[in-house]
């Protein structure tokens, strides 16, 4: 296991310095540019904007689920009670996402994108965090936690800093969020859960990739009936795939090897 473990952590560690030494990438202007700019009740880009409510909902769902887990003796969904921090992140990461999101296409540029990218970086570092715990263990999942939301933070505070110095770089910001759904990915294969139900995590990836589909088919999408964009598609897909981790943490329990072994 510690092999495997290390494997992982230089292969990040590999992103991040590739990520130093590549030429910069910019932020294109074009990308604030959505095919979707219809106006509703007073609220520009009404679409992309209401439909970040699907991340406020599951979010707090979410939360209240812990919430009543902290307060339930018999509750099966941990073994410890600890685990529960990186979903606390999670689930508080999307929220923020929702009003970050929000304010972000009521009026897009690269100055209301960072409150959208912030918790985003933050989110998907605390389910690498929360992955980490379930199948290499508590300690060590709990121990990177902080670390890892360090560098999510980092990668978007680092990009929005080079566009003010006119160097924009979305490098860091890239390797965070490729190299650690990537991680997760090769966690959910290298190690497994001490849970049943951990295979929905193939779910959460699939849909997230979808909805980055939907972001790159944007106008294609919109075309297809004008009815609403791939933008919008893709925030309908992000939530669904929070609410996929959600169904997961509710259904699930101590696998039958563990509990055994126990």
């Amino acid at each position: 296991m510690k092999a495997r473990s290390c494997i992982l952590i230089i292969l990040f560690i590999m992103g991040l310095l590739a990520a130093a030494i590549l030429p910069p990438i910019p932020q294109p202007l074009s990308y604030h540019e959505f095919i979707d700019q219809r106006s509703f009740l007073g609220i520009p880009n009404f679409f992309n904007v209401i439909s970040n409510l699907i991340f406020w909902v599951v979010g707090v769902a979410g939360l209240v689920f812990l919430r009543h887990v902290l307060v339930l003796p018999s509750q099966k969904t941990f073994t410890a009670l600890s685990e529960c921090w990186p979903y606390v992140i999670v689930f508080l990461s999307t929220i923020l996402a929702s009003v970050g999101s929000a304010y972000y296409h009521w009026q897009p540029d690269n100055n209301t994108l960072f409150w959208d990218r912030l918790p985003i970086a933050t989110g998907i570092m605390g389910l690498l965090a929360a992955t980490m715990t379930e199948r290499i263990g508590v300690k060590q999942g709990l121990q990177w936690l902080p670390v890892l939301l360090i560098i999510g933070a980092a990668s978007v505070i680092y990009w929005y800093w080079s566009e003010l110095q006119g160097v924009g770089s979305l490098n860091f910001y890239i390797v965070v969020q490729v190299y650690s759904i990537l991680l997760i990915v090769l966690l959910a294969i290298l190690f497994p859960s001490r849970y049943t139900r951990g295979r929905d995590i193939y779910v959460v990836i699939s849909l997230y990739g979808l909805a980055k589909l939907a972001e790159i088919l944007d106008e294609e999408i919109y075309h297809f009936g004008q009815i609403i964009s791939g933008h919008t598609v893709k925030h309908l897909l992000a939530g669904l795939a929070v609410y996929w981790i959600l169904r997961m943490l509710k259904k699930r329990r101590l696998a039958e090897r563990f509990d055994q072994a126990d």
